[in-house]
């Protein structure tokens, strides 16, 4: 089975900077690449970034653009999500999750979600 861990979460003041990580487990190797997602209370969860796992082409959601990086380490087996200049929107859980088929922005294209971790921004 496949198991995806974020980490990283915390409290941080608006501007500031903050890095997550996403631990995967399993067999991983069948997944087109590695997305990550955020949700607040009441809403769909909004597509944040997300890197192909063979070519590493990125993507990101238009309200992070610019402002958030996401990469994959050397073992592939982690992959990150550094977010800088950080506004009071951007508190929310992120998950991250494999794609297994599917629009990259897409929710639905994804498995194996993790549990998430609580980012918020102070103002």
């Amino acid at each position: 089975q496949v198991r995806m861990v974020e980490s990283g979460g915390g409290l941080v003041q608006a501007g500031g900077s903050l890095t997550l990580s996403c631990a995967a487990s399993g067999r991983t190797r069948s997944s087109y690449g590695t997305g990550w997602f955020r949700q607040r209370p009441g809403r769909a969860r909004e597509f944040v970034a997300h890197i192909k796992h063979t070519g590493g082409t990125t993507y990101y959601g238009d309200s992070v653009r610019g402002r958030f990086t996401i990469s994959r380490d050397n073992a592939e087996s982690t992959v990150s999500l550094r977010m800088n200049s950080l506004k009071p929107e951007d508190t929310a859980v992120y998950y991250c999750a494999l794609d297994v088929g599917g629009r990259v922005w897409y929710a639905a294209s994804y498995e194996h979600w993790g549990l998430g971790t609580q980012v918020t921004v102070a103002s």
